[in-house]
């Protein structure tokens, strides 16, 4: 087996799952970035995280340290494609951020606004059952090293209500499987999740600047969560020992 780490980042092309891409290869480990449409600005950051290497040597069972890999989450099939060719291509998963998520905005005032029902089919698809199929698929390879697998959830998990009605439901379903999850795979697996607060990334654009400075005012610290803070989360989660079935909020206050 190859010496060198290993992290799957999904929905990791761009924003939080970019971010943590570079902090786990400034940490030494080799990544693998999922993608599911923007081919090119997967192989951009593939060529960031190589560049951002500083006198690094790798052996020959660790030539491989950076690649993109295109699967769409919302499908098993892809997903399990994923998850071999990741460990065919470097030898070991130790991680897995599972980062995929899917929201359409709807009127959080209105019932009316939220009964749709394609709405609620992709949300839990996306937010609910692809983290699933992803522990699924690569349990056995996590066992192996006792590794960490960490899905990207929300505030709005925690809170009840987000972009829509069907977005803080099944965020707060995800959270409830996280813990159910750790139970199932424990011993060698450990399983946790990180609800952000409202990230500065291009999701955020769809919020005006006026409800942006609202969420800030809302939160404690008077400031909005930094990508980088988040992903120093993720890497502890990825590290410690003794946490499994946990939660981290990152909100700035936001919730309390």
């Amino acid at each position: 087996m190859p010496s060198t780490p290993v992290i799957l980042v999904t929905a990791g092309s761009a924003g939080l799952g970019a971010v943590v891409a570079k902090a786990f290869a400034r940490e030494g480990y080799r990544v693998v970035v999922n993608y599911i449409s923007n081919f090119e600005r997967a192989k951009s950051l593939v060529a960031q995280l190589s560049g951002q290497e500083a006198g690094q040597s790798a052996g020959d069972q660790d030539s491989v340290r950076y690649i993109a890999i295109r699967a769409d989450l919302g499908s098993q099939n892809d997903i399990q494609h994923l998850v071999k060719e990741t460990y065919d291509t470097m030898g070991r998963i130790d991680v897995v951020f599972s980062n995929g998520g899917w929201s359409r905005f709807r009127d959080t005032t209105s019932i009316d606004d939220n009964v749709f029902g394609e709405d609620w089919d992709q949300a839990f698809n996306i937010n609910v059952k692809s983290h699933l199929w992803i522990l699924h698929a690569a349990k056995p390879y996590l066992e192996q090293g006792e590794g960490s697998f960490i899905t990207t959830s929300s505030i709005a998990g925690v809170r009840g209500m987000g972009s829509s009605l069907a977005y803080g439901v099944t965020k707060a379903a995800q959270l409830h499987m996280v813990k159910a999850l750790a139970g199932m795979v424990g011993p060698n697996i450990r399983v946790n999740s990180v609800s952000p607060g409202l990230l500065q990334t291009d999701w955020a654009k769809r919020f005006t600047d006026e409800q942006k400075e609202v969420h800030r005012q809302q939160t404690k610290l008077k400031r909005f969560v930094e990508l980088e803070d988040v992903a120093a989360q993720v890497l502890l989660l990825a590290r410690s020992r003794s946490m499994t079935g946990t939660n981290t909020v990152i909100d700035g206050g936001c919730s309390l």
